[in-house]
């Protein structure tokens, strides 16, 4: 009795973190879309911080032919998968934390501390539909280091994400300059939130 059986797959019925390996195919066409939105900020030259999780991920694949483009990040795999192109790809480092790709310790904060980006792109398990964005408690301390390094931050969450219970409050809108989302927020929110773009890719043909 811990997954339940539904038609093309399998879910969990109780865990405390869904494990790495689900999570690389939850919301995937979302996160895909959501991925390229945000690949179409970044520009030759730039250098940028991309987290580790599965939804920043998705962008590795549309920025294969950007020039001079330096990627940050603690992803192992995407460190890998970037390194084939003609990127240059600094992994933070530290220890395995999710298997098989994202590493964290306070070797990955420090080493994030010694660089400055353009651009930080990020994901979080929660975020609410009023602006707060929600965190685990792993990952706190560098999504803080890399927000604090970088020029502009964007924040990517597709709908699943919204409103789920809140372990721990990291940040919210006020500190985000892009919102890139299929959720569509509402004008009270965007409102809030002068200074924050909100990107919806909900009507984006999927890829």
């Amino acid at each position: 009795k811990l997954v339940k059986r539904s038609y093309g797959g399998v879910e969990l019925l109780k865990t405390k973190a869904i494990p790495l390996v689900f999570r690389y195919h939850k919301m995937r066409p979302q996160k895909n879309i959501i991925g390229k939105a945000a690949a179409e900020f970044i520009e030759d030259g730039d250098t940028v911080f991309i987290d580790g999780t599965t939804t920043t991920q998705c962008i590795g694949k549309y920025i294969t032919e950007k020039k001079d483009l330096t990627v940050i990040t603690n992803n192992i795999g995407l460190a890998a998968f970037l390194s084939e192109y003609n990127i240059n790809v600094i992994c933070l480092g530290g220890k395995v934390v999710e298997i098989p790709d994202m590493v964290y310790s306070d070797i990955t904060v420090q080493n994030a501390s010694r660089f400055h980006a353009d651009k930080m792109f990020f994901s979080v398990g929660s975020v609410n539909e009023n602006g707060k964005i929600g965190t685990s408690g792993i990952y706190e301390l560098m999504h803080i280091t890399m927000m604090e390094n970088s020029d502009k931050v964007f924040l990517l969450a597709d709908h699943d994400k919204i409103n789920r219970p809140m372990k721990q409050y990291l940040t919210d809108f006020n500190n985000v300059d892009y919102v890139i989302s299929d959720f569509n927020f509402s004008d009270d929110t965007k409102n809030k939130y002068k200074n924050t773009e909100f990107i919806n890719t909900s009507e984006r043909q999927p890829l």
